[in-house]
């Protein structure tokens, strides 16, 4: 599992690398609940390239504001609809969305499944991810997963 001390550090990779390359950055949150844009917030001179996000934990936000389908939200098209409205929305060049189930009840999908779009400059892509574990280390390996995946469009 990911700790507070691993975000801090990954963040201030992202924003050197993202710095250096004139790029903007945003999320779409919905089981991370705004978590994720709070690390990226941290990180140095985040004002310049740090766009902001969107927090949509009810499902009618997600249909509404980002644009995803009738149908799951627990989904790869869910993922894929939330990153790249929010590219849009944000005029962002990287965007990283996040849905997924924490827990401790099954709802839409299994505790720990959690789908992520990333929007890359108009690429997008999604990847599903089981995570285990009680809901809070399900949040933190999430969020781990996304920095990794904004990470990986830096290099």
């Amino acid at each position: 599992m990911s700790d507070v001390s691993d975000f801090s550090h990954t963040c201030e990779q992202i924003a050197k690398a993202v710095l250096d390359r004139g790029e903007h950055i945003a999320v779409a949150e919905s089981l991370t609940g705004g978590n994720l844009a709070s690390e990226l917030s941290k990180a140095p001179q985040a004002g310049t390239w740090f766009c902001g996000g969107v927090v949509a934990y009810h499902s009618d936000v997600k249909y509404g504001l980002l644009e995803v389908p009738e149908g799951p939200v627990v989904s790869e098209t869910a993922a894929r609809a939330m990153a790249a409205t929010t590219a849009r929305l944000f005029d962002a060049e990287i965007v990283v969305a996040v849905t997924g189930e924490a827990g401790p009840e099954p709802d839409e999908a299994a505790p720990g499944t959690v789908w992520f779009g990333l929007d890359h400059r108009g690429r997008v892509s999604a990847t599903r991810k089981e995570f285990d574990g009680e809901p809070e280390e399900v949040l933190a390996q999430t969020i781990g997963f996304a920095l990794e995946l904004i990470e990986g469009c830096l290099r």
